[in-house]
Protein backbone atom coordinates (compact mmCIF):
# COMPACT_ATOMS: atom_id res chain seq x y z
CA UNK A 1 0.00 0.00 0.00
CA UNK A 2 1.41 3.44 -0.93
CA UNK A 3 2.46 5.65 2.04
CA UNK A 4 -0.20 8.37 2.88
CA UNK A 5 1.79 11.33 1.79
CA UNK A 6 2.63 9.82 -1.63
CA UNK A 7 0.34 7.98 -4.51
CA UNK A 8 1.99 7.26 -7.45
CA UNK A 9 -0.45 8.05 -10.11
CA UNK A 10 -1.58 5.14 -12.43
CA UNK A 11 0.31 4.16 -15.39
CA UNK A 12 -0.58 4.32 -19.10
CA UNK A 13 -3.31 1.68 -19.51
CA UNK A 14 -3.41 0.50 -15.52
CA UNK A 15 -6.53 0.73 -13.59
CA UNK A 16 -7.16 0.44 -9.97
CA UNK A 17 -8.16 -3.32 -8.69
CA UNK A 18 -11.58 -3.00 -8.43
CA UNK A 19 -13.16 -1.20 -11.69
CA UNK A 20 -15.55 1.41 -9.93
CA UNK A 21 -18.79 2.14 -11.09
CA UNK A 22 -21.02 5.11 -10.24
CA UNK A 23 -22.81 3.95 -6.70
CA UNK A 24 -26.48 5.01 -5.55
CA UNK A 25 -25.60 7.09 -3.46
CA UNK A 26 -23.83 9.57 -5.88
CA UNK A 27 -26.68 9.75 -8.08
CA UNK A 28 -28.75 10.76 -5.46
CA UNK A 29 -25.75 13.23 -4.55
CA UNK A 30 -26.16 14.32 -8.47
CA UNK A 31 -29.96 14.64 -8.32
CA UNK A 32 -29.25 17.46 -5.50
CA UNK A 33 -26.29 19.35 -7.25
CA UNK A 34 -27.79 19.59 -10.15
CA UNK A 35 -30.88 21.27 -8.66
CA UNK A 36 -28.75 24.33 -7.01
CA UNK A 37 -26.86 24.14 -11.18
CA UNK A 38 -30.09 24.41 -12.22
CA UNK A 39 -30.97 27.10 -9.98
CA UNK A 40 -28.74 29.35 -11.94
CA UNK A 41 -31.27 29.61 -14.83
CA UNK A 42 -33.67 31.14 -12.51
CA UNK A 43 -30.45 33.79 -11.30
CA UNK A 44 -30.27 34.49 -15.58
CA UNK A 45 -33.79 34.58 -16.43
CA UNK A 46 -33.87 37.33 -13.48
CA UNK A 47 -31.62 39.37 -15.24
CA UNK A 48 -30.65 38.86 -19.31
CA UNK A 49 -27.77 41.77 -19.01
CA UNK A 50 -24.11 41.48 -19.69
CA UNK A 51 -23.64 41.78 -15.92
CA UNK A 52 -25.86 39.36 -14.96
CA UNK A 53 -24.79 36.56 -17.09
CA UNK A 54 -21.58 37.17 -15.83
CA UNK A 55 -23.15 37.07 -11.97
CA UNK A 56 -24.80 33.60 -13.35
CA UNK A 57 -22.01 32.09 -14.59
CA UNK A 58 -19.92 33.15 -11.45
CA UNK A 59 -22.30 30.68 -9.08
CA UNK A 60 -22.56 27.97 -11.64
CA UNK A 61 -18.07 27.89 -11.56
CA UNK A 62 -18.77 28.28 -7.75
CA UNK A 63 -21.38 25.16 -7.75
CA UNK A 64 -19.87 23.24 -10.16
CA UNK A 65 -16.07 23.56 -8.83
CA UNK A 66 -17.52 21.76 -5.29
CA UNK A 67 -19.94 19.29 -7.52
CA UNK A 68 -16.31 18.13 -9.40
CA UNK A 69 -14.13 18.07 -6.40
CA UNK A 70 -16.73 15.37 -4.50
CA UNK A 71 -16.22 13.19 -7.83
CA UNK A 72 -12.48 13.30 -7.29
CA UNK A 73 -12.81 12.40 -3.78
CA UNK A 74 -15.39 9.80 -4.00
CA UNK A 75 -12.84 8.10 -6.95
CA UNK A 76 -10.38 7.92 -4.08
CA UNK A 77 -12.93 6.15 -1.38
CA UNK A 78 -14.65 3.17 -0.75
CA UNK A 79 -17.81 3.31 -2.18
CA UNK A 80 -19.17 1.22 0.48
CA UNK A 81 -17.65 3.38 3.08
CA UNK A 82 -20.37 4.48 6.03
CA UNK A 83 -18.39 8.05 6.48
CA UNK A 84 -18.75 8.40 2.28
CA UNK A 85 -22.08 7.57 2.60
CA UNK A 86 -22.94 10.07 5.98
CA UNK A 87 -21.06 12.59 4.04
CA UNK A 88 -22.82 12.85 0.69
CA UNK A 89 -26.17 12.44 2.48
CA UNK A 90 -24.93 15.48 4.44
CA UNK A 91 -23.45 17.73 2.05
CA UNK A 92 -26.41 16.91 -0.41
CA UNK A 93 -28.49 18.54 2.19
CA UNK A 94 -26.35 21.55 2.64
CA UNK A 95 -25.60 22.35 -0.99
CA UNK A 96 -29.62 21.69 -1.52
CA UNK A 97 -29.79 24.66 1.33
CA UNK A 98 -27.34 26.37 -1.01
CA UNK A 99 -29.08 26.17 -3.78
CA UNK A 100 -32.31 27.27 -2.22
CA UNK A 101 -30.33 30.35 -2.33
CA UNK A 102 -28.67 30.89 -5.50
CA UNK A 103 -31.46 33.14 -7.37
CA UNK A 104 -31.02 36.02 -4.40
CA UNK A 105 -27.33 35.17 -4.06
CA UNK A 106 -26.46 38.52 -4.77
CA UNK A 107 -29.47 40.01 -2.24
CA UNK A 108 -30.33 38.90 0.93
CA UNK A 109 -29.37 35.32 0.82
CA UNK A 110 -25.72 35.38 -0.01
CA UNK A 111 -24.08 34.64 3.46
CA UNK A 112 -26.85 31.43 3.69
CA UNK A 113 -25.48 30.15 -0.17
CA UNK A 114 -22.06 31.54 0.90
CA UNK A 115 -22.09 29.82 4.67
CA UNK A 116 -23.42 26.44 3.27
CA UNK A 117 -20.99 26.12 0.28
CA UNK A 118 -18.39 26.74 2.37
CA UNK A 119 -19.38 23.60 4.71
CA UNK A 120 -19.66 21.49 0.93
CA UNK A 121 -16.52 22.30 0.51
CA UNK A 122 -15.02 22.27 4.10
CA UNK A 123 -16.59 18.29 4.12
CA UNK A 124 -14.58 17.77 1.13
CA UNK A 125 -11.05 18.20 2.40
CA UNK A 126 -12.54 16.10 5.44
CA UNK A 127 -13.10 13.18 2.97
CA UNK A 128 -10.10 13.10 1.42
CA UNK A 129 -7.82 13.05 4.83
CA UNK A 130 -9.67 10.11 5.62
CA UNK A 131 -8.61 8.80 1.65
CA UNK A 132 -5.08 10.04 2.78
CA UNK A 133 -4.99 7.90 5.78
CA UNK A 134 -6.10 5.05 3.93
CA UNK A 135 -3.53 4.93 1.59
CA UNK A 136 -5.47 6.24 -1.57
CA UNK A 137 -4.76 10.03 -1.88
CA UNK A 138 -1.45 12.17 -1.00
CA UNK A 139 -1.81 13.97 2.03
CA UNK A 140 0.89 16.81 0.67
CA UNK A 141 -0.94 17.58 -2.42
CA UNK A 142 -4.16 17.61 -0.09
CA UNK A 143 -2.57 19.75 1.85
CA UNK A 144 -1.59 21.95 -0.55
CA UNK A 145 -4.71 22.81 -2.41
CA UNK A 146 -6.32 22.83 0.98
CA UNK A 147 -4.96 26.17 1.72
CA UNK A 148 -6.36 27.77 -1.19
CA UNK A 149 -9.44 26.32 -0.19
CA UNK A 150 -9.62 28.02 2.69
CA UNK A 151 -8.49 31.22 1.88
CA UNK A 152 -10.73 31.20 -0.91
CA UNK A 153 -14.23 30.30 1.52
CA UNK A 154 -13.09 33.25 3.97
CA UNK A 155 -13.18 35.42 1.00
CA UNK A 156 -16.58 33.90 -0.37
CA UNK A 157 -17.61 34.54 3.29
CA UNK A 158 -16.65 37.88 4.11
CA UNK A 159 -17.91 39.30 0.36
CA UNK A 160 -21.46 37.59 1.58
CA UNK A 161 -21.46 40.52 3.96
CA UNK A 162 -20.54 42.72 1.79
CA UNK A 163 -23.03 44.65 -1.08
CA UNK A 164 -22.69 45.47 -4.89
CA UNK A 165 -19.18 45.41 -6.61
CA UNK A 166 -17.60 44.61 -3.54
CA UNK A 167 -19.37 41.12 -2.96
CA UNK A 168 -18.77 40.31 -6.64
CA UNK A 169 -15.35 41.44 -6.54
CA UNK A 170 -14.32 39.01 -3.39
CA UNK A 171 -16.44 36.19 -5.00
CA UNK A 172 -14.29 36.23 -8.30
CA UNK A 173 -11.21 36.45 -6.01
CA UNK A 174 -12.69 33.68 -4.15
CA UNK A 175 -13.23 31.48 -7.35
CA UNK A 176 -10.14 31.85 -8.45
CA UNK A 177 -7.95 31.24 -6.02
CA UNK A 178 -10.27 27.98 -5.37
CA UNK A 179 -9.60 26.88 -9.12
CA UNK A 180 -6.06 27.71 -9.17
CA UNK A 181 -5.18 25.60 -5.91
CA UNK A 182 -4.59 22.42 -8.15
CA UNK A 183 -4.86 24.44 -11.67
CA UNK A 184 -1.19 25.92 -11.05
CA UNK A 185 0.30 26.65 -7.37
CA UNK A 186 -0.29 22.92 -7.04
CA UNK A 187 -0.19 21.28 -10.38
CA UNK A 188 3.10 19.41 -9.89
CA UNK A 189 1.75 17.93 -6.88
CA UNK A 190 -1.70 16.51 -8.07
CA UNK A 191 -0.27 14.25 -10.32
CA UNK A 192 0.44 12.25 -7.65
CA UNK A 193 -2.72 13.06 -5.75
CA UNK A 194 -4.46 9.37 -6.30
CA UNK A 195 -4.67 6.89 -8.88
CA UNK A 196 -8.00 7.73 -11.16
CA UNK A 197 -10.50 5.07 -11.76
CA UNK A 198 -11.51 5.71 -15.50
CA UNK A 199 -14.34 4.16 -15.50
CA UNK A 200 -16.02 5.51 -12.94
CA UNK A 201 -14.35 9.25 -13.47
CA UNK A 202 -15.43 9.68 -17.05
CA UNK A 203 -19.34 7.72 -16.10
CA UNK A 204 -19.99 10.53 -13.07
CA UNK A 205 -19.54 13.23 -15.68
CA UNK A 206 -20.95 12.08 -18.43
CA UNK A 207 -24.16 11.50 -16.09
CA UNK A 208 -23.49 15.13 -14.88
CA UNK A 209 -24.31 15.89 -18.51
CA UNK A 210 -27.24 14.00 -18.95
CA UNK A 211 -29.04 15.29 -15.71
CA UNK A 212 -28.59 18.48 -16.91
CA UNK A 213 -29.85 17.89 -20.58
CA UNK A 214 -32.45 16.12 -18.81
CA UNK A 215 -33.13 19.28 -16.21
CA UNK A 216 -33.52 21.73 -19.64
CA UNK A 217 -35.92 19.47 -20.75
CA UNK A 218 -37.82 20.53 -17.78
CA UNK A 219 -37.32 23.76 -18.55
CA UNK A 220 -38.65 23.87 -21.86
CA UNK A 221 -41.94 21.98 -20.25
CA UNK A 222 -41.97 25.15 -17.63
CA UNK A 223 -42.28 27.69 -20.90
CA UNK A 224 -44.96 25.18 -22.56
CA UNK A 225 -47.27 25.54 -19.33
CA UNK A 226 -47.76 28.71 -19.78
CA UNK A 227 -50.02 28.61 -23.45
CA UNK A 228 -53.07 25.96 -23.61
CA UNK A 229 -51.19 22.81 -26.15
CA UNK A 230 -52.04 24.13 -29.26
CA UNK A 231 -50.17 22.97 -32.74
CA UNK A 232 -47.92 26.13 -32.40
CA UNK A 233 -46.42 25.36 -28.88
CA UNK A 234 -46.31 21.79 -29.81
CA UNK A 235 -44.00 22.62 -33.05
CA UNK A 236 -41.85 24.83 -30.35
CA UNK A 237 -41.87 21.90 -27.72
CA UNK A 238 -40.49 19.07 -30.21
CA UNK A 239 -37.83 21.79 -31.59
CA UNK A 240 -36.08 22.44 -28.47
CA UNK A 241 -36.22 18.67 -27.78
CA UNK A 242 -34.80 18.57 -31.37
CA UNK A 243 -31.97 20.06 -30.15
CA UNK A 244 -31.51 18.46 -26.88
CA UNK A 245 -31.04 15.05 -28.76
CA UNK A 246 -28.66 16.48 -31.13
CA UNK A 247 -26.62 18.20 -27.99
CA UNK A 248 -26.85 15.10 -26.41
CA UNK A 249 -25.61 12.85 -29.65
CA UNK A 250 -23.01 15.19 -30.33
CA UNK A 251 -21.04 14.10 -26.98
CA UNK A 252 -22.32 10.77 -26.45
CA UNK A 253 -22.47 9.28 -30.17
CA UNK A 254 -18.34 8.98 -29.78
CA UNK A 255 -16.82 11.73 -28.38
CA UNK A 256 -17.60 10.63 -24.72
CA UNK A 257 -16.41 7.05 -25.33
CA UNK A 258 -13.15 8.13 -27.41
CA UNK A 259 -12.33 10.46 -24.31
CA UNK A 260 -12.66 7.69 -21.69
CA UNK A 261 -10.53 5.65 -23.93
CA UNK A 262 -7.99 8.08 -24.04
CA UNK A 263 -7.65 8.68 -20.37
CA UNK A 264 -7.49 5.43 -19.84
CA UNK A 265 -3.71 5.21 -21.73
CA UNK A 266 -2.25 8.90 -21.41
CA UNK A 267 0.74 9.60 -19.12
CA UNK A 268 -0.38 12.18 -17.12
CA UNK A 269 -4.21 10.21 -15.84
CA UNK A 270 -4.60 13.08 -13.18
CA UNK A 271 -3.64 16.14 -15.19
CA UNK A 272 -5.75 14.66 -18.25
CA UNK A 273 -8.55 14.25 -16.26
CA UNK A 274 -8.12 17.87 -14.52
CA UNK A 275 -7.75 19.66 -17.63
CA UNK A 276 -10.64 17.72 -19.66
CA UNK A 277 -13.39 16.82 -17.05
CA UNK A 278 -13.37 19.32 -14.47
CA UNK A 279 -12.55 22.74 -15.86
CA UNK A 280 -13.54 22.20 -19.47
CA UNK A 281 -16.56 20.76 -19.06
CA UNK A 282 -17.81 23.69 -16.80
CA UNK A 283 -17.92 25.36 -20.56
CA UNK A 284 -20.09 22.36 -21.94
CA UNK A 285 -22.56 22.60 -18.66
CA UNK A 286 -22.71 26.52 -18.63
CA UNK A 287 -23.56 25.87 -22.34
CA UNK A 288 -26.36 23.59 -21.07
CA UNK A 289 -27.69 26.43 -18.86
CA UNK A 290 -27.90 29.15 -21.01
CA UNK A 291 -29.68 27.25 -23.75
CA UNK A 292 -32.15 26.15 -20.99
CA UNK A 293 -32.34 30.08 -20.18
CA UNK A 294 -33.19 30.43 -24.33
CA UNK A 295 -35.24 27.38 -25.03
CA UNK A 296 -37.59 28.23 -21.94
CA UNK A 297 -38.16 31.89 -23.50
CA UNK A 298 -38.75 30.23 -27.44
CA UNK A 299 -41.05 27.84 -26.33
CA UNK A 300 -43.08 30.32 -24.09
CA UNK A 301 -43.23 32.32 -26.91
CA UNK A 302 -43.21 30.55 -29.74
CA UNK A 303 -44.99 32.78 -32.62
CA UNK A 304 -43.32 35.56 -30.99
CA UNK A 305 -40.19 37.15 -32.02
CA UNK A 306 -37.51 36.65 -29.30
CA UNK A 307 -35.82 39.86 -27.34
CA UNK A 308 -32.11 39.98 -28.03
CA UNK A 309 -31.25 38.14 -24.89
CA UNK A 310 -33.50 35.36 -25.36
CA UNK A 311 -32.13 34.80 -28.68
CA UNK A 312 -28.47 35.12 -27.61
CA UNK A 313 -29.37 32.86 -24.53
CA UNK A 314 -30.81 30.28 -27.40
CA UNK A 315 -27.94 30.47 -30.07
CA UNK A 316 -25.05 30.95 -27.75
CA UNK A 317 -25.36 28.32 -25.43
CA UNK A 318 -25.33 25.67 -28.12
CA UNK A 319 -22.24 27.62 -29.41
CA UNK A 320 -20.51 27.65 -25.96
CA UNK A 321 -21.61 24.10 -25.29
CA UNK A 322 -19.52 23.59 -28.98
CA UNK A 323 -16.47 25.71 -27.78
CA UNK A 324 -16.66 23.17 -24.60
CA UNK A 325 -16.42 20.34 -26.74
CA UNK A 326 -13.41 21.76 -29.02
CA UNK A 327 -11.48 22.18 -26.10
CA UNK A 328 -12.16 19.06 -24.81
CA UNK A 329 -11.32 17.47 -27.53
CA UNK A 330 -8.07 19.10 -28.01
CA UNK A 331 -7.21 18.61 -24.66
CA UNK A 332 -7.68 14.54 -24.52
CA UNK A 333 -7.36 13.45 -28.02
CA UNK A 334 -4.51 16.57 -29.18
CA UNK A 335 -6.85 17.42 -32.60
CA UNK A 336 -8.87 20.39 -33.33
CA UNK A 337 -12.14 20.02 -34.32
CA UNK A 338 -12.94 22.26 -36.78
CA UNK A 339 -16.79 21.05 -37.82
CA UNK A 340 -18.12 21.99 -34.15
CA UNK A 341 -16.15 25.12 -34.15
CA UNK A 342 -17.63 26.09 -37.47
CA UNK A 343 -21.21 25.13 -36.35
CA UNK A 344 -20.69 27.74 -33.03
CA UNK A 345 -19.64 30.36 -35.31
CA UNK A 346 -22.47 29.37 -37.61
CA UNK A 347 -24.77 29.86 -34.57
CA UNK A 348 -23.73 33.23 -33.66
CA UNK A 349 -23.95 34.04 -37.07
CA UNK A 350 -27.69 33.24 -37.23
CA UNK A 351 -28.06 35.08 -33.94
CA UNK A 352 -26.72 38.41 -35.77
CA UNK A 353 -29.12 37.83 -38.28
CA UNK A 354 -31.92 36.52 -36.67
CA UNK A 355 -33.50 39.67 -35.01
CA UNK A 356 -37.30 39.81 -35.81
CA UNK A 357 -37.52 36.14 -36.98
CA UNK A 358 -40.43 34.11 -34.75
CA UNK A 359 -39.28 32.21 -32.45
CA UNK A 360 -39.97 28.61 -33.89
CA UNK A 361 -38.07 29.60 -36.50
CA UNK A 362 -34.81 30.55 -34.79
CA UNK A 363 -34.74 26.96 -33.22
CA UNK A 364 -35.41 25.47 -36.63
CA UNK A 365 -32.88 26.42 -38.53
CA UNK A 366 -30.14 25.44 -35.42
CA UNK A 367 -31.82 21.86 -35.16
CA UNK A 368 -31.01 22.05 -38.90
CA UNK A 369 -27.33 23.07 -38.31
CA UNK A 370 -26.82 20.70 -35.59
CA UNK A 371 -28.32 17.97 -37.81
CA UNK A 372 -25.72 19.01 -40.56
CA UNK A 373 -23.05 18.93 -38.44
CA UNK A 374 -24.08 15.25 -36.72
CA UNK A 375 -24.50 14.12 -40.91
CA UNK A 376 -20.90 15.30 -41.50
CA UNK A 377 -19.56 13.97 -38.42
CA UNK A 378 -21.43 10.68 -38.73
CA UNK A 379 -20.81 10.42 -42.78
CA UNK A 380 -16.67 10.81 -41.92
CA UNK A 381 -16.51 7.91 -40.19
CA UNK A 382 -13.93 9.00 -38.00
CA UNK A 383 -11.49 6.39 -36.10
CA UNK A 384 -12.31 6.04 -32.63
CA UNK A 385 -9.27 7.98 -31.09
CA UNK A 386 -9.86 11.12 -33.65
CA UNK A 387 -13.32 12.00 -33.25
Amino acid sequence: MPSVSTVQPAQAGEEPAEARRTAPVELLWDLVFVFAVTQVTTLLRSDQTWAGFGRSMLVLALVWWAWSAYVWVTNAQDPDSPLLRASLLVAGGVIFIAGLAVPHAYGSEGALFAIAYAIVRFGHLVLYADASRRGNASLSAIAGFAVTVTIGMSLLIAGAFMTGGWRVGLWVAAAAIDYAGPAWLTRERLRGLQRVAVEHFAERYGLFVIICLGESIVAIGLGAQTHLLDAEIVVGVALALVITGELWWSYFGRFAATAQERLRTVADPVLAAADGYSYIHLLIVAGIIVFAVGAREAVADVSGDLSAPARLALCGGIALWMAGSVAFRARMVGTVGWSKLAAAAACLLWFALSGGVAAWAVAAVLAALLAVLLAYEQAREVPAGAV
